[in-house]
C-alpha cells in the first residue's frame, strides 16, 4: 500500500486498514510515524504501533531496524498516557535510549521493570538495583548481558530452572559459571551451557 492509501485511511479515520497495515513488520518506518502522530490519542493504534515496533526488532541483530525514527517514537510512547500498556514494547527494545530505560525501571507496573531488566540496552548500576525487586523482576537478570559478575554467581544457584536456564545461555555469563552449571541437576541447563561454551570455540 502506497502513501496515498494511508493518507486517505488517515483523512477518514479508518482505523481497522491502519491497525491491519501496522501488522505488517515491513511497513515503512516513516508511515508507522505518520499513522502514530494522527492517532496518538487512539488506544488500539498506540498499542499497534508499540507491537509493530517491538517485532521488527531483533535482540540479537541490535542494530537491525534501527532508525533516528524508530528511537523517537519509543521515545514518544513511553510518554503517552492513552495506552500504559504499550509501555512493555518501549522496555523490551533494545533502541530504546537509556534515559527512558532508567525511567521505565521505576514504572509501577512489574512486568515493565521485568522487561526493563532484560534488556540489553539497560546499563549495570540499574540492573544491580533490580537484584532486590519483586521474582518476576529479578529473573530477567540472568539472560541479561551487562548483569553484574556478582549477581550472575548468585543467580547459578536460583532455585528456579529457568533462571539458571537463562543464564547458561547469557552469551557475557563467563567462562567458569557455565562450567559450574555443567553440573546442574538439570539436564536442559548443561545442554544449554555446553552449547555456549562450545560456541566460543
Amino acid at each position: 500500500m502506497n502513501t496515498e492509501a494511508i493518507r486517505n485511511a488517515i483523512e477518514h479515520a479508518d482505523t481497522d486498514t491502519l491497525i491491519e497495515l501496522l501488522e505488517d513488520i515491513t511497513l515503512p518506518i516513516d508511515d508507522v510515524q505518520t499513522i502514530y502522530n494522527a492517532f496518538k490519542t487512539h488506544k488500539q493504534l498506540v498499542g499497534q504501533v508499540a507491537m509493530n515496533l517491538s517485532l521488527r526488532t531483533s535482540v540479537y541483530e541490535r542494530e537491525k531496524e534501527y532508525s533516528p525514527i524508530m528511537v523517537d517514537l519509543l521515545i514518544d510512547i513511553s510518554q503517552n498516557p492513552v495506552d500504559m500498556g504499550a509501555r512493555w514494547a518501549v522496555a523490551k527494545n533494545p533502541h530504546t535510549p537509556v534515559e527512558v530505560l532508567r525511567h521505565l525501571a521505576l514504572d509501577t507496573i512489574n512486568l515493565v521493570r521485568a522487561l526493563v531488566a532484560t534488556n540489553p540496552s539497560t546499563p549495570s548500576d540499574v540492573l544491580e538495583k533490580f537484584f532486590s525487586d519483586e521474582k518476576i523482576v529479578r529473573d530477567g537478570l540472568s539472560g541479561n548481558p551487562n548483569t553484574p559478575l556478582k549477581l550472575l554467581k548468585i543467580l547459578a544457584d536460583d532455585n528456579d530452572k529457568m533462571v539458571r536456564m537463562r543464564l547458561a545461555e547469557n552469551r557475557s555469563a563467563p567462562k567458569e559459571i557455565l562450567e559450574s552449571l555443567l553440573k546442574d541437576n538439570d539436564v536442559d541447563v548443561t545442554k544449554a551451557a555446553q552449547a555456549n561454551l562450545d560456541a566460543r570455540g
